[in-house]
């Protein structure tokens, strides 16, 4: 390799290092952004990955779901109502299916809450006793509520971590009232710090019995998911295929298409949400793909320039014996340098944004892992190397093709 060729690349690129850098500024992007979304991949992944963990393998959801457009109602097909099929007895079946070891039914609302400290319109969760018995949260202070109290609609209420704090500040809370709608419930227990699921903050919630919230805040008789604890892991296909049977005979249902449930067991769950993420980094690697290409766009097009300025240098290089293949290999390093320059910044930048992220997450409550992962490194600089050879070797070309005569003759 002759050595001097990388010199006078080097040395051109640094008398114009303004022009230099504005014109890596798409490259800089592209690859930043790229960084982010594999480190964001990664610790959103893991994070998701954990919390369905946590829950274990041995659980089975029965989900409300809206029937195929070709089969529901206009209505329907376009999400504008909601399904209200699911009942408390389909729970209670589902409790009696075969290696069904325990089964909570749920629902959530909202409703305005009033104490003498604080209003607010806060969410709820209704669920049966047995919510305890394959949840993994625990009461730190007073109890959870029975089945009788379920079954009487008793007005009683168990407060997340942070509900507690929101209405009843450092007091204790066991004994007193709050209003919720127009009912007046009293606290009987505190839950302890659970954190984020998915996309709720469960200290948030207040805990009612399931019947309690149905008929009291919400005026329904339906609820929102089935979550059943199986007695045996190996038979998990085998009892979700048992469930759809059940459900569908429950709801006169003959057709998939019509189902107006849905049977989810944990790897189904970890699948489904491998293929959305999936689909969402794709999505924004093309996003920064087009920032690549404008970037190469402008990598060629400052290329053209920079040989129309140099014309006479050119002619004066192949004038004194530089042969094509050194014209070119000059012109082409320049270009790889640029983009090699743009990708190393971009990768610094990535990788600190990244880490911000992961500050952030864990800041509100998240278990985010900052990832980097080395071959998202090797290939971003592979991918600015290959911009900088494709984007660079026409403006080299031209370079190299150059009669040294006309080149000498030309004035910028």
């Amino acid at each position: 390799m002759d050595l001097s060729i990388i010199k006078i690349s080097l040395s051109s690129l640094w008398r114009n290092r303004l022009r230099s850098f504005l014109t890596i500024a798409g490259i800089v992007i592209g690859i930043m952004a790229v960084i982010i979304v594999f480190s964001a991949g990664e610790g959103l992944r893991g994070l998701i990955m954990a919390q369905v963990e946590s829950w274990g393998s041995d659980f089975i959801e029965v989900e409300t779901k809206v029937p195929s457009a070709a089969q529901a109602s206009a209505e329907n097909a376009m999400g504008q109502a909601s399904i209200t099929t699911l009942k408390n007895a389909d729970g209670q079946a589902v409790a009696k299916a075969p290696n069904i070891k325990d089964v909570y039914s749920a629902v959530m609302g909202q409703a305005v809450v009033v104490t003498d400290q604080d209003s607010d319109i806060t969410q709820l969760w209704g669920t049966t006793a047995s919510f305890l018995n394959i949840d993994s949260g625990k009461v730190a202070l007073g109890r959870f509520f029975t089945d009788e109290e379920d079954e009487s609609l008793a007005r009683v209420a168990v407060l997340g971590s942070e509900a507690k704090v929101k209405f009843f500040g450092d007091s204790d809370p066991l004994g007193k009232s709050l209003k919720i709608g127009r009912h007046n419930f009293k606290v009987i227990g505190v839950m302890a710090s659970k954190g984020a699921i998915m996309y709720m903050n469960m200290d948030e919630f207040i805990y009612l019995p399931l019947t309690s919230l149905q008929k009291l805040i919400m005026g329904i008789d339906h609820i929102s998911f089935v979550i059943a604890k199986l007695k045996n892991t190996d038979l998990t296909a085998a009892t979700a295929d048992d469930l759809k049977i059940l459900m569908r005979e429950r709801h006169n249902i003959t057709e998939a298409d019509k189902e107006d449930f849905a049977v989810t067991t944990m790897v189904d769950a970890i699948d489904t949400l491998n293929k959305i993420l999936g689909g969402v980094s794709l999505l924004l690697i093309a996003i920064a793909a087009v920032s690549l290409i404008v970037g190469g766009v402008g990598i060629m097009n400052i290329m053209l320039v920079s040989v129309t300025e140099r014309t006479s240098e050119i002619g004066l290089r192949k004038a004194v014996g530089a042969s094509e293949k050194k014209i070119m290999l000059q012109f082409l390093w320049e270009a790889v340098f640029l983009t090699f320059l743009g990708g190393v910044v971009g990768i610094a930048l990535g990788i600190g944004l990244s880490f911000v992220i992961s500050l952030a997450a864990a800041s509100q409550g998240f278990n985010w892992v900052f990832v980097i992962k080395p071959m998202s490194l090797v290939w971003a600089v592979g991918v600015s190397v290959l911009i900088g050879l494709s984007f660079g070797l026409y403006p080299a070309q031209k370079a190299a093709k150059m009669d040294p005569i006309e080149a000498l003759r030309f004035e910028v």
